[in-house]
């Protein structure tokens, strides 16, 4: 079923946030200061097409809301990001965080690979409990090990997007819905996050759909498959009437060419199918004409490809001309909506607690709530986890409704279903500890 956004309680929640922003507001804006965040992702090897996107997504946002006094940016500070290559490895981004504190970095940011993140939320506590007067903040927006926010949490770390217990809190109780699902094969990357997609979406098929068989469950090594025939095939000889991925970057967009070579167009449903170069290639396979027929779907039918994400690819308002003027500048796709949460709830933070110094933001950042592009968002004090909208995300042909051509394809995501936070949240479990 298709909905419209709440655009009216949206705005009003707008108009008492402004309110309020304004009357904290201190001399930040006069003063000229200028907040300097580290973004630490890889900007070569395999997943260089996604970090190099999203770094731009970063940067585009910060020079968009700087220096003005606005809902946006109440604090009317200055933010300027910039990339530190971590190759998407762990020791790396230790590297790189290491270089961005001696240049004098006080914000970081990282998201491609919970390893990575996972690294640097325990290099920048141990750095902060050494080096009081010189804390570091860092602002997850997008590895979704649900542990970072569990058993291993951080009050120095922020998560910015919904983890992966959320996400697939959302997608499992979509599949819920769709009585012609009864086998599905699994393909993830072989890391925490690719492990974590399996755990999930099991534990949520035995509370919501317990008749749904698991025919394939494969964990391929991140970054380093050439070639996804071989799973293409197997996914042909089992007897799956779908697909569920956790897959990003490369090794989602050759998997999706794989499929499109063995003319394979059963339904696929994923985290990461807006991510650079992946509309192209899904925009190929489902134009495709079908070779054979799948279980539970005639010859002939188009392919169904759904997501799960903090957005679509339709946004209105502030967000809708930020992705627009990005698309004009750069020609490429704006889908790190994490920026624009993220920049926002930094200079609400600062506004609140009248301060750029890590320490006070910190505690400002903890139980913020401001008003975002999908209703309200809330960081919660408890784990630092966002609380927030999810959406099951449709890829179709573009139309009056839904005019936004994704890679030029003549294809976008449109919102099918919409979780608003309470349903999609998960109980805290971190034991955090906070400085004394």
């Amino acid at each position: 079923m298709r909905f419209a956004i709440r655009a009216i309680a949206v705005c009003a929640l707008w108009t008492g946030a402004v309110a309020f922003w304004t009357a904290a507001v201190t001399a930040l804006a006069q003063s000229g200061q200028t907040v300097r965040i580290a973004y630490i992702d890889p900007l070569s090897g395999p997943f260089a097409n996604v970090g190099q996107n999203q770094l731009r997504a970063w940067q585009f946002v910060a020079s968009q809301l700087s220096g003005v006094r606005s809902p946006g940016n109440p604090a009317g500070g200055r933010f300027d990001v910039t990339g530190f290559d971590n190759k998407g490895l762990p020791q790396d981004s230790l590297n790189a965080l290491g270089a961005a504190i001696d240049q004098g970095f006080r914000y970081v940011t990282q998201g491609a690979g919970s390893g990575a993140g996972m690294a640097i939320a325990d290099a920048v506590s141990k750095h902060n409990a050494r080096h009081p007067g010189a804390e570091v903040i860092y602002l997850n927006y997008a590895a979704v090990d649900p542990a970072m926010t569990g058993d291993k949490c951080s009050y120095w770390h922020f998560r910015l997007v919904a983890d992966t217990a959320m996400k697939m809190k959302a997608l499992t109780l979509f599949l819920k819905d769709q009585p012609q699902v009864h086998a599905v094969y699994l393909i993830n990357q072989n890391y925490s996050h690719g492990q974590q997609v399996v755990k999930h979406f099991t534990d949520g098929l035995q509370r919501l759909r317990p008749d749904i068989r698991i025919v394939g469950n494969d964990l391929h090594p991140l970054g380093q498959v050439k070639d996804f025939a071989p799973y293409a095939a197997k996914i042909r000889q089992s007897s799956a009437d779908a697909i569920v991925t956790g897959n990003w970057g490369a090794d989602l967009t050759l998997l999706v060419r794989a499929l499109h070579d063995a003319g394979l167009k059963l339904p696929l449903y994923t985290y990461y199918a807006q991510a650079t170069d992946t509309p192209a290639a899904l925009a190929a396979l489902v134009a495709q004409p079908d070779s054979t027929e799948h279980p539970g779907r005639s010859a002939g039918q188009s392919m169904q490809v759904y997501t799960v994400a903090q957005g679509h690819s339709n946004p209105s308002g502030e967000l809708g001309a930020l992705q627009k003027a990005f698309k004009a500048t750069y020609h490429q796709e704006f889908y790190t909506y994490q920026s624009y949460d993220g920049i926002r709830l930094l200079s609400a933070a600062m506004a609140q607690s009248q301060s750029t110094d890590p320490v006070r933001v910190a505690a400002a950042l903890e139980g913020l709530s401001i008003p975002s592009y999908a209703g309200t968002i809330l960081m919660r004090r408890s784990d630092h986890q966002l609380q927030q909208s999810l959406f099951i995300a449709q890829w179709q042909k573009i139309d009056q409704r839904y005019p936004y051509s994704l890679e030029n394809t003549g294809y976008t995501f449109v919102p099918v279903r919409q979780f608003d936070p309470e349903t999609v949240s998960t109980p805290s479990t971190c034991g955090m500890q906070r400085p004394a």
